[in-house]
């Protein structure tokens, strides 16, 4: 049976390189929870074949500083590379809009995308501005979480369009620095 190992490696994460939690939900997780999983058995020589083998190279990464170095910093590498990895499909999908400008075509499924959600954050916002759906309901409760994922959806697609705040410009600069963080 093999064992649960994104449960593993979210322990892990959250209490030695929290800057990975975020990568392990998503369709990503079972490959980020994997190396996690490895440098850990790496770093302290713990096998997991057991639940209980999380807790012995947890304890361990707590009593031994120098291995708790290493894997820290192998951590901080697999950010890196997961954040390069997300940078460059995020400009990859900018590449395209512009390849299809050139050729004098617009990206109408982004477009009509961004005006369906713009119209069902207005309309949700309207259903319950006008008391026809409560909020206090689960239907209420459902409209809101799903106006929320809209809203969300809009602002990743004005970040994709004008460009990301400044601090995803320090991120991007201290991207630029990895080779020299990671030893390479």
């Amino acid at each position: 049976m093999a064992l649960p190992l994104i449960p593993l490696a979210l322990r892990l994460a959250a209490e030695f390189a929290p800057g990975l939690v975020r990568s392990l939900a998503g369709d990503k997780a079972a490959d980020v929870a994997g190396q996690v999983i490895k440098a850990a058995e790496t770093a302290t020589g713990v096998t997991f074949a057991d639940p209980a083998d999380g807790d012995r190279a947890m304890a361990i990464l707590r009593e031994r500083p120098e291995l708790l170095t290493q894997f820290k910093r192998d951590m901080a590498t697999l950010e890196v590379e997961l954040e390069k990895a997300y940078l460059a499909d995020r400009q990859d999908a900018r590449s395209r809009d512009v390849e299809l400008a050139k050729v004098g075509r617009k990206n109408v499924r982004a477009d009509a995308m961004v005006i369906v959600a713009f119209v069902a954050v207005v309309a949700i916002a309207a259903l319950l501005a006008l008391g026809k759906v409560d909020g206090n309901t689960a239907a209420g409760g459902f409209l809101i979480s799903v106006g929320g994922m809209f809203a969300r959806n809009i602002g990743t697609a004005f970040d994709f369009e004008f460009g990301s705040s400044r601090g995803s410009e320090q991120k991007n600069m201290l991207l630029a620095q990895a080779p020299s963080i990671g030893g390479k």
